[in-house]
């Protein structure tokens, strides 16, 4: 037929090999996971800083590290399934582990850190600047963005859990409470 699409033994062959794996479904899924894992642990060890704060060598790794684990990923297969079993079992990993972090302290301890001061009281604080891998320029910078020139105007700079800089200035008013603070949730 001409001018007609028509449908041939060699197309079915092609269709065929988009839905054909070339490696079990479950190895796809063991391969995605343990590939997540390790990013996942490696991140998590590499500080606050590497994620919120983003350097031209941060992004050459990341570009570089995704190029890499792909065929770790997907071995010798490159079908249609199979991207699709990765992205389930990668969007998966994510969802479950965000309910174990909302719903454990263990995992919420393994997979988050804790804010660090920085500064405080106009001074920087030299040990946690160096366990968090953040030099006293990047600090300053922030505290710029904040509208502070110099540390000497801080009260408190802290690190927080995404690798942003919060910064409470010095000229701020100070609120204490005698009370402690009891459970967040509603009463029933």
């Amino acid at each position: 037929m001409v001018g007609r699409w028509s449908w041939s033994a060699g197309m079915e062959d092609d269709v065929e090999e988009l839905f054909r794996t070339a490696v079990p479904v479950w190895e796809l899924a063991l391969r995605s996971s343990v590939i997540y894992l390790v990013l996942l642990v490696g991140l998590r060890l590499s500080g606050k800083r590497e994620i919120g704060q983003f350097t031209l060598i941060d992004l050459v790794l990341v570009l570089l590290v995704s190029n890499a684990v792909q065929p770790a990923m997907t071995g010798p297969d490159s079908s249609l399934i199979g991207g699709v079993v990765i992205v389930l079992v990668l969007l998966s990993l994510t969802w479950a582990l965000g309910w174990l972090r909302l719903r454990s302290g263990l995992v919420r301890g393994l997979l988050q850190s804790h804010p660090t001061v920085i500064a405080q009281d106009g001074h920087w604080l030299p040990t946690a600047l160096q366990r968090e891998g953040v030099d006293v320029q990047e600090a300053e910078m922030a505290l710029r963005e904040h509208g502070i020139d110099a540390v000497e105007g801080v009260k408190l700079a802290v690190l927080e859990l995404d690798g942003t800089i919060s910064v409470v200035p010095a000229s701020s008013i100070s609120f204490r409470t005698r009370r402690k603070m009891g459970s967040t949730r509603p009463r029933t």
